[in-house]
């Protein structure tokens, strides 16, 4: 029997799925907090959208040339050495998938609880966030373990619904009529933020914000057409979250007072209230804690196909790649959720997200310099699509990944190099692995 694949437009969806979500409507409230011209914000977000845009381009050709799922673990592993490959499987497996989760899980607690007015004390006002966050990763694991073409269905469904409330809060944005006064000057304030440590360490919220334009490379092999759907996926998927994600920070700095959204989470509720009023700002806020799910199911898609196609390459790990009748990844995708409750229920969101980004930064760099390596030393790979603007776009994109791996390990080491140990022990159940399999 064949197996079923995914088209281009779900492909498009898990990319744009997994970047719209917990970010943009989370982040902005950090940044403020170092950062006061409107211009640098907004050059924030132009800088991260172009960045993903160079690196969809990059990992456009690495999908196309080497059409397998797994993503950097795939990648680096052929262009490298497989223990390298290894170690950003490993990195995805506990990192790169169960943490995001686990944020956008976080987020969609936090948003709901809030919109929803939960208050007092008792078992449930004090723990509603994790046991909301807990409760959507228990649901979607089961969504997608049942069917695959129900699962994909769902999230094409939700991810275009996703789309058409952000187009929403965007128009009702740009026609409200309480305007704050912002600076978009190019003055002095401008560069004296952009130049500052808190821009710095304000792209990685962004660069959180803006990751997943390379979901569609993780399912690779379950991708009808990969020589041209990857591509495709990747740059499309990218271009409309950047697009939307400038507007939409735009219009949260129109419609709320700096000083209200300083330090907090639910931006995007707040934003709501204030367009809306408080009863509808609260329906808002819980269909944005809705969008999230998209997010959260994205990444349940994604994260256990790289598991799988670790098990399937390493004897030692073949645990992972066992299937079940619908042709899902059920240990893997089980395991996975399971770390992400694990995260839920011992870190905090900042925790998380900046403990994502340093250590996926550190692979993602290492992915797009293969795009470069690999033409120098498999020159005869066939390349069905090769990446707009080489070299410059992959040499932009490591130049910026190089910059927020410094002020990672300047400004936030204690998260950076929490990421750095989770990579080192990979190492070790690599070097253990391989040599009991020999």
């Amino acid at each position: 029997m064949e197996t079923k694949k995914y088209g281009f437009y779900t492909a498009m969806s898990l990319v744009v799925a997994n970047m719209i979500g917990t970010g943009v409507f989370t982040s902005l409230g950090f940044q403020v907090l170092g950062i006061s011209s409107g211009m640098a914000i907004v050059l924030l977000w132009l800088i991260g959208g172009v960045a993903a845009l160079f690196g969809a381009l990059s990992y456009s050709e690495l999908g196309a040339s080497m059409p397998r799922s797994g993503g950097e673990y795939y990648y680096l592993a052929k262009i490298y050495h497989p223990a390298l490959g290894f170690l950003a499987g490993w990195v995805s497996f506990f990192v790169g998938f169960a943490a995001p989760i686990a944020a956008a899980a976080i987020a969609f607690g936090r948003y709901f609880a809030a919109s929803i007015g939960v208050e007092g004390e008792g078992f449930w006002p004090s723990h509603s966030t994790e046991i909301l966050a807990v409760s959507v990763i228990v649901i979607l694991t089961a969504v997608h373990l049942l069917d695959k073409k129900f699962g994909a269905a769902f999230q094409n469904v939700m991810t275009s619904l996703k789309i058409l409330m952000v187009l929403v809060l965007v128009i009702a944005g740009l026609f409200a009529g309480d305007v704050q006064e912002v600076s978009y000057a190019f003055d002095a304030a401008l560069w004296n933020d952009v130049f500052s440590d808190s821009f710095a360490v304000s792209l990685f919220w962004v660069a959180y914000a803006y990751s997943g334009w390379n979901a569609a490379a993780y399912i690779a092999g379950e991708i009808e057409n990969p020589q041209k759907n990857i591509p495709l996926a990747l740059i499309t998927g990218t271009a409309i979250v950047t697009a939307l994600y400038v507007l939409l920070n735009f219009v949260f700095l129109q419609v709320i007072p700096i000083p209200e959204m300083m330090g907090q989470l639910e931006v995007g509720h707040i934003f709501a209230q204030k367009i809306w009023g408080i009863e509808l700002g609260n329906i808002m806020g819980i269909i944005i804690s809705g969008l999230l799910v998209s997010s959260i199911s994205s990444m349940v898609i994604t994260g256990p196909r790289v598991t799988m196609v670790i098990g399937e390459d390493h004897k030692f790990l073949s645990w992972f790649s066992h299937k079940n009748k619908h042709d899902i990844p059920h240990r893997a995708l089980l395991i996975q959720s399971g770390i992400a409750i694990a995260y839920i229920l011992t870190a905090s969101f900042e925790q998380v997200v900046l403990y994502i980004g340093f250590t996926l930064n550190l692979f993602t760099l290492l992915a797009v310099a293969g795009v470069i390596w690999n033409r120098v030393k498999r020159p005869s790979l066939e390349r069905p699509y090769k990446t707009f603007g080489y070299p410059v776009v992959p040499i932009l994109f490591m130049l910026l990944g190089l910059w927020m791996l410094y002020y990672g390990l300047a400004e936030k080491p204690k998260e950076s190099i929490a990421g750095l140990i989770a990579t080192v022990s990979g190492l070790a159940v690599y070097f253990i692995g391989t040599r009991s399999k020999a």
